[in-house]
C-alpha cells in the first residue's frame, strides 16, 4: 500500500512547481525583451553610446596617438570597436570632412591643429562662413615643429635669429623673385609660429615676404624644386629635407616657445553631445596610446608602425631621430638626446590648457585673421572641454600629480624676451612691433 506524501513533502513539490514555473516565465519574459531590442542592447547600455567613430589625420608624427590607439586596439577595449582613422591630404582637406560630418561620408573628429576647431566654430574658414560647432577634447602634442630653410640662404647663418635673411629677401625680391615662406593653413599653428620667428627678426610676413599654404607631406618635394624659401611643419618632413640635403633647419618651434601647445584632438561638438560616453571612451583610448607614446622603450616600435604605407610612407630614420631628441640641423649643428623632442604625455601635454588656445587666438587676432573685438574667453568656454578630459583622466586612473589643478599654464615667455599673460592679452598684443592690427 503506497504511502501519503507527507504535508513537507507536498509543500516541497509545490515550491519546486513555483519554483520551475518562475524559471521558465522568467525566462520568457527575458526572452521577449531581447526580441524586442537589439542585439547588443544590454552591453551598449553600460558602454559608450556608439561603437563607432571616424576620424581623419595628417601624416604628422604628432598624429600618433591615434594610430597607435588604433594599431593597440585601445579604442576596442574602450568600447569603440569600429573606430577608424582614415588618413587627409591637407588641412582643408580635414576642415571640410569634419564641416560633412561622417553621416555625409566625412569625419567625426581629426588630429588638428589647435586654433582650427575655433575658426570652424567661428565660421572663419568655412564655405559661406557657416559655423559648425566643435569640441576640443584633448591636446595630442607639444613641441617640435620646425622651421626649414631653402640651402641657398645657408651662408647667411639664419637660424633661431631670422634678422640674417631680412637683407638676402629683399635681394631676391628686388630681382623680381618673390619670397615665398610656406605654411601648413591660414591661422593654424605652423602658420603662427612662422609669422612669430619672422616677425621677431624684423621680416614682415605680409609684406616683406609671401606666405603661402603648402600640405605637409609636399613641403619637401616642393622645396627640392624651387618653389619656396622656408617652411614651417611638423616632423618627419623638416628631417627628410636635411636627409636629402635639399635645405637646413634654422630652428625648432621648442626653441621660440619651450613646450608649446601644438596639435589637439578636435571633435563636432554634436558627436560629444549625442555620445557622451563614447567621447569618454574615445578620450580614455587617445590618453592611453599618448602615456604608451611617450615611453622611450615604445619610440622604435612606433616609428616602425608610423612609416608604414597605410600611415606615412616614409623610411623610419625619416622620424626616429628627432623623436628621440637627436636633432641634425643640416648646417652643421647636431644635437643629440635633447628636450626638443616630441611630448605625448609628460609635463601635462595631454592637457588641453584654455591659456594656450587664447594666445593662439590673439595671434590670430595680432595677424587680422579673427577680429580685434571678438570674445576669446567666450569663444574658449564653448569650444575647451577640460571638463571632459579630467572625468576621463579619473576614470583611466591617472595620478592627481598628471592632472593640472588650473586651465591656464600662467605666463609663457618667448625666446626674443616677450611674455604672454592670459589675464592681459591685449598688453601682449601691444608689444608686438611687426602685427596687422594697430
Amino acid at each position: 500500500m503506497s504511502k501519503k506524501p507527507t504535508v513537507r513533502a507536498r509543500r516541497a513539490g509545490i515550491a519546486r512547481r513555483d519554483l520551475l514555473k518562475g524559471a521558465t516565465a522568467t525566462a520568457g519574459l527575458i526572452a521577449a525583451v531581447r526580441a524586442g531590442f537589439p542585439a547588443g542592447a544590454f552591453a551598449q547600455a553600460a558602454g559608450p553610446e556608439t561603437n563607432k567613430v571616424t576620424l581623419g589625420f595628417i601624416a604628422l608624427t604628432d598624429s600618433a596617438p591615434l594610430i597607435i590607439a588604433k594599431e593597440k586596439k585601445l579604442f576596442d577595449k574602450y568600447g569603440l570597436t569600429d573606430a577608424n582613422v582614415n588618413k587627409q591630404a591637407s588641412w582643408g582637406t580635414t576642415r571640410d570632412n569634419i564641416v560633412l560630418g561622417s553621416a555625409a561620408g566625412g569625419i567625426d573628429g581629426a588630429h588638428i591643429l589647435t586654433p582650427l576647431p575655433y575658426l570652424i566654430s567661428l565660421g572663419t574658414v568655412t564655405a559661406e562662413n557657416k559655423p559648425v560647432p566643435m569640441a576640443m577634447l584633448a591636446r595630442l602634442n607639444t613641441d617640435s615643429q620646425a622651421i626649414s630653410v631653402a640651402k641657398e640662404f645657408l651662408p647667411t647663418g639664419a637660424r633661431l635669429d631670422a634678422s640674417p635673411l631680412k637683407e638676402a629677401f629683399a635681394k631676391k625680391k628686388a630681382a623680381g623673385t618673390d619670397v615665398k615662406c610656406a605654411m601648413t593653413f591660414r591661422g593654424g599653428t605652423h602658420d603662427m609660429w612662422i609669422r612669430y620667428w619672422l616677425a621677431a627678426g624684423g621680416i614682415d610676413p605680409d609684406k616683406d615676404v609671401s606666405t603661402i599654404v603648402v600640405p605637409p607631406p609636399q613641403m619637401v618635394a616642393n622645396m627640392k624644386v624651387g618653389n619656396m624659401d622656408a617652411f614651417c611643419v611638423g616632423e618627419p618632413w623638416n628631417e627628410q629635407l636635411v636627409n636629402q640635403g635639399i635645405g637646413y633647419t634654422a630652428c625648432t618651434t621648442g626653441e621660440i616657445w619651450k613646450h608649446h601647445p601644438e596639435k589637439s584632438l578636435g571633435v563636432r561638438a554634436d558627436w560629444v553631445e549625442k555620445n557622451p560616453k563614447a567621447a569618454e571612451a574615445l578620450l580614455m583610448a587617445v590618453m592611453e596610446a599618448q602615456q604608451w607614446c611617450d615611453k622611450l622603450e615604445n619610440k622604435e616600435e612606433m616609428c616602425q608602425i608610423l612609416s608604414k604605407r597605410q600611415w606615412f610612407n616614409v623610411p623610419v630614420a625619416d622620424i626616429f631621430g628627432r623623436i628621440k631628441g637627436d636633432i641634425n640641423y643640416g648646417d652643421g649643428r647636431k644635437a643629440a638626446g635633447t628636450d626638443l623632442l616630441m611630448k605625448f604625455w609628460r609635463d601635462h601635454a595631454s592637457y588641453p590648457f584654455q591659456s594656450h588656445e587664447l594666445w593662439f587666438l590673439t595671434e590670430n587676432q595680432r595677424w587680422g585673421i579673427l577680429a580685434r573685438d571678438l570674445d576669446t574667453k567666450a569663444i574658449i568656454a564653448k569650444v575647451n572641454r577640460e571638463d571632459l578630459w579630467r572625468t576621463a583622466a579619473k576614470k583611466l586612473g591617472v595620478p592627481a600629480a598628471d592632472i593640472p589643478a588650473s586651465a591656464s599654464r600662467g605666463k609663457e615667455t618667448f625666446f626674443d624676451g616677450k611674455v604672454f599673460d592670459p589675464d592681459d592679452p591685449k598688453a601682449y598684443l601691444a608689444s608686438l612691433a611687426i602685427k596687422k592690427v594697430a
